[in-house]
Formats: structure tokens, sequence, C-alpha cells
């Protein structure tokens, strides 16, 4: 009897408490929901590989290649410098690179000159130097490479069977004697693009394939350092906005203490007693995140000291609407408890979705572009854009501006939900 009395007690209390009751049950199918559209392929299909294409060698076999690269359906191909519609002018190597650099495009493949002349030899011919199709390639995204060169040599089975049964016949010709007068004139109508149908996708067990090479454009002289700046980021957004809503508590610490009714009263009202707070947890972080970052300099390479101007800037902006954030998580609850369980649930949630805990680029389009939704993505994207990027100041824009957007909508609430102290 004993123990119904406490389990119906307990019982009780859990029901009472939504807080709980979502910790319990809420956060967990959440997290297994998140993670499950992200690495799923069943029910969410891995979204396509963005990649640019440059033609330089401009033969029937590169535009053939082009062609079967265009049609693969887990690629989504880009060739010119406006993608609305495929206008603008034809991508160069140059253009191509900087829409890698600027984020547009995760590779960029460039199908080199006197590769049509060269084609598929094996790999045993030493007697030809082949040209190789370079990948260049923002190595933040370590998939994109993979998928695309494995595509590359796909298609350069499938997209020219004419191509390969004119080197195969060559290459016999070559260590076996001449040709006959029929295969002569087979190979003379393939050439022409006439003669016999060869079944696309025949393969062969000869070591055969498109050399290629990935080229790091993105810092590619600091090597791994680079990487820890994101990493730094997202780690450090997370437990900010997990500090700024622990320090932002201390408002239901002094209205349980009678101190905040004193404060209310005091000249400087709700609207001074939420400011001060702010400054402080804005302070706060602004010196958290600041901690972060040197020990990634001091310990992992990080290179801070090159990118200051950037770094405080975005961290500016970032600390300022944690700091409002917070604010508004502890303005809407109604006690410590329900405020530590309130901000694990939406933090966690947002860390998750925004990139907090792995890269949003895993994740497919839709769920890409429903992480902006949380404030991790947009100060995570600026830090990229400092660290990675290394764009100009000015590019930063969009991001400080929501950034600043979100820091007034979250002051505003605040405020508004603070008006409960001031009637009591």
């Amino acid at each position: 009897m004993i123990l119904l009395t406490f389990l119906r007690i307990h019982w009780i209390g859990m029901k009472r408490d939504r807080v709980v009751q979502a910790l319990t049950f809420l956060l967990p199918i959440m997290f297994f929901s998140i993670f499950a559209a992200v690495f799923s392929n069943q029910s969410d299909p891995m979204s396509k590989v963005r990649i640019a294409v440059v033609d330089e060698d401009q033969t029937p076999y590169s535009q053939q290649l082009m062609k079967a690269l265009m049609a693969e359906g887990s690629l989504d191909v880009r060739v010119t410098a406006t993608r609305e519609g495929g206008n603008g002018a034809t991508l160069d190597r140059s253009a191509a690179e900087t829409l890698v650099r600027n984020g547009d495009v995760p590779v960029a493949v460039v199908i080199p000159k006197g590769i049509g002349a060269a084609g598929m030899f094996p790999a045993g011919d030493t007697n030809q130097v082949r040209p190789k199709v370079l990948l260049l390639a923002d190595v933040s995204d370590p998939v994109a490479p993979q998928v695309v060169s494995g595509m590359l040599q796909k298609v350069a089975f499938t997209a020219a069977p004419q191509t390969m049964a004119v080197e195969g016949m060559t290459m016999f010709e070559k260590y076996t004697g001449p040709m006959t007068d029929a295969q002569r004139n087979m190979v003379d109508a393939w050439k022409r693009g006439e003669g016999p149908a060869i079944p696309s996708g025949s393969t062969s067990d000869t070591a055969v394939g498109l050399p290629v090479e990935v080229v790091n454009v993105m810092q590619p002289e600091q090597g791994d350092t680079s990487m820890v700046s994101f990493y730094a980021a997202g780690i450090g957004v997370m437990f900010l906005l997990f500090s700024c809503s622990g320090a932002g508590g201390t408002l239901l610490e002094e209205e349980e203490s009678g101190t905040l009714d004193r404060l209310i009263g005091s000249r400087a009202g709700m609207g001074g007693v939420l400011f001060g707070k702010w400054v402080f947890l804005m302070l706060m972080g602004i010196s958290q995140l600041t901690v972060m970052f040197a020990w990634g300099q001091l310990v992992f390479g990080l290179p801070l000291t090159s990118h200051l101007p950037g770094f405080f800037v975005v961290t500016l902006f970032t600390a300022a609407a944690a700091a409002s954030f917070g604010l508004v998580l502890a303005t809407v609850s109604r006690s410590r408890a329900q405020l530590s369980g309130l901000s694990t649930i939406v933090i966690l949630a947002m860390s998750a979705v925004g990139g907090s805990m792995f890269p949003r680029f895993l994740m497919s389009d839709t769920m890409q572009q429903f992480g902006l939704v949380t404030f991790n993505a947009w100060a995570l994207d600026a830090y990229l854009k400092v660290f990675w990027r290394e764009v100009p100041m000015w590019e930063l824009w969009p991001q400080i501006a929501v950034l600043t957007v979100l820091t007034g909508v979250f002051l505003t609430a605040s405020r508004l939900l603070a008006r409960r102290w001031e009637t009591t």
C-alpha cells in the first residue's frame, strides 16, 4: 500500500509538470526524428550535390561527359555564372573557383584541355600523359568530392561507349597486330558517330578511368586547422545559449527573494532591469566565446589572430542575440526548474537542427532550409564566412542583419512577458 501511495504521488507530480513530461517523452522523440531525417535515405532521399562544370577541352568527348553529368539524378549541375534559367556567361575555371569559395557549390569540375585526345588509356600505359580532371573543392564538405569523383568514373564508362570501343580497338592493334579491314571500317564508323551501337553501361576489367585530382581551394596552406573554427563556433554557440538562459534565471531568484519588486520600484523600472541584465549577459557571452576561440588557437592552432576584426563583429552580434534569447526563456518560465527543463528542450533542438551538433551540409535541402529558422544556423554561417571563406567584412551583412532582428524581437518579447511582474 505504501508503494502504491508513493507511485500515485509521483504520478500526480509528473502529470502536473509539463516540462518533465516534455523531457521524458517529447525530447527523445524530437531527437530521434531529427537524426532519422538526416541519416535515413528511405523516408528522405539524399539531396543532390550541387556542382559547377567547366569544359576547357571543347571536344565531342568532353561534351559527352558534360551531358552525362547533367543527366545524373544525384547531381545539380551548373555551367553558367547565373543560376536562374541557365543565363549568364559560360563558366571558366576562375569563375567556378569563385563559386566554390563563396559557398554556392561545394565542388567545381574542370575538364582540362587535351582530355578528348588522351581519352581513357589503361593505367599501365605510361607512354601517354593523361590530363587530370580537377575537382576544385570546399573540403569542409568531405562527402561531395567523393560523390562527384565516383560519378565522373561512372559517366566515363557510360557516356561515350563508342569512344571506349575505339580506344580498345586501338590498344588491341598496338599490342596484337594490325586490325582487319572490317575492324578498321568499324572503328572509322564509330569515330564518325556511326556504326553498330555499343550498350551503354558496359564495364571492363581493364584498369581504365578518368584520372581525378581534388584541389582544396579553401585555405589549403592551413590544413585541418581551419576546421577547428567550425567546431569551436558550433560548440561555443550552443553553450552560449545555455549560459545565457542559466544566468537569465537570476530574475526568477530575485522574484523569489523579493529583490525584483524593489528593483522594479526604483527609478530603473522593469525596462532598466531587463536592459541591465541584457548588457551583463552580452558581455558574459563575448567573454565566453573569446575564451573558447583563444583556447582553440593556443591548443589546436585555430587562426584567430588573423581574423580578429571579423571574429569580434560576429561575436558581438551573436552574444547580443543569445543574451536576449536567454531573457525570453527566463521571463516565460515560472521557476528555476521550469527554466532548466525548457531551456534544455529548446536549445538542444535548435542546436541539432541549426548545425551545432553536426554540419548542416549533411542534411537534406529541406532540413537545411528549416535550420535557418534557428539562431544557431545564422551565427554559424557568420563564423564560417569569417574563418573559412575569409570574405570581406561587408559580406557578413545578411547574418548580422538577421542576428540584429532576432535581438530586437527577443528583447521585445521579454519586455512583454515581464509585465506580469509589474502587475503582481
